[in-house]
């Protein structure tokens, strides 16, 4: 015998949530937050020691002989580089390392199963990355201002960066933990791409001392305007103009998250 419908249920394959699933976004998002927050000590205070490392080894190395870079102490110069050079890598790491290691266990299928859009999927995992990088931009900034004495020139343009390098870290992070079947790949990705371009934008010196066609492949890379534009918040300096720096930074981040999107749309090497 046939079950009877409910004429008020809706109907097979129709959305029960509205347009917007609220509940399951939020869930994703808190379950990404609590993923990382559960290694707190690797994930919050591991970057933090990991960044006063480097300003103890260039202060150590360097002493009072290396002068000021861009009319700015080299410490000072030094600060915001180091801090966006760790937001960048936890921003990444935290998306990526999510989507691989599900992938791996093979419990990937826990989140491609709830009633979630592509959109809400990428919403959901991106929290995580901007929660992380807010937490480690906060330790590291204070650390940086106690060391240093100076405050920031412009904090909301600090900000706006810290939230765009998040965003675009965290979407280039999903694009890696789909494309990558093993944690070996992922650390290829990680070793011979983010690092370098990470080290090579402006973290440790200015590109104006850069020889050319050094300098003009520097102005090509995203991530130099995200560093770029953090100093020029925090110090009041910048390599490049401030304006076209944040164009080229949300420019790029519309991009990868649209491709994000997409791959997550079709189930681009997640689902059989």
């Amino acid at each position: 015998m046939t079950p009877r419908m409910n004429p008020d249920s809706p109907a097979m394959g129709v959305r029960r949530f509205g347009r917007i699933n609220w509940l399951g976004m939020r869930t994703l998002a808190a379950r990404e937050v609590r993923r990382f927050m559960a290694v707190w000590q690797q994930t919050i205070f591991a970057p933090l020691m990991t960044a006063g490392l480097f300003v103890l080894v260039f202060a150590l190395a360097l002493g009072q002989g290396r002068g000021q870079v861009m009319g700015l102490p080299y410490l000072v110069f030094l600060g915001p580089g180091i801090l966006m050079m760790t937001v960048i890598q936890n921003s990444f790491a935290n998306t990526s390392s999510s989507i691989t290691s599900a992938k791996v266990q093979g419990n990937i299928v826990d989140t491609l199963m709830p009633p979630l859009s592509a959109g809400e999927l990428l919403a959901g995992y991106l929290a995580g990355s901007v929660v992380r990088a807010a937490l480690v931009a906060t330790v590291i900034g204070t650390g940086m201002v106690i060391v240093t004495g100076q405050g920031i020139a412009h904090p909301a343009l600090a900000g706006l960066f810290v939230l765009l390098a998040a965003l675009l870290l965290g979407s280039l992070g999903i694009l890696a933990g789909i494309m990558a079947q093993k944690f070996d790949q992922m650390a290829a990705i990680t070793n011979f791409i983010i690092t370098p371009l990470s080290f090579l934008s402006g973290t440790f010196y200015s590109v104006q001392s850069l020889p050319e066609p050094f300098r003009t492949l520097s102005h090509w890379n995203p991530i130099f305007y995200l560093i770029d534009g953090a100093r020029f918040g925090v110090t009041g300096i910048s390599d490049a103009p401030v304006m076209r720096g944040a164009a080229i930074c949300i420019l790029a981040v519309a991009c990868v998250l649209a491709l994000a999107w997409h791959w997550l749309r079709i189930g681009y090497r997640m689902k059989p």
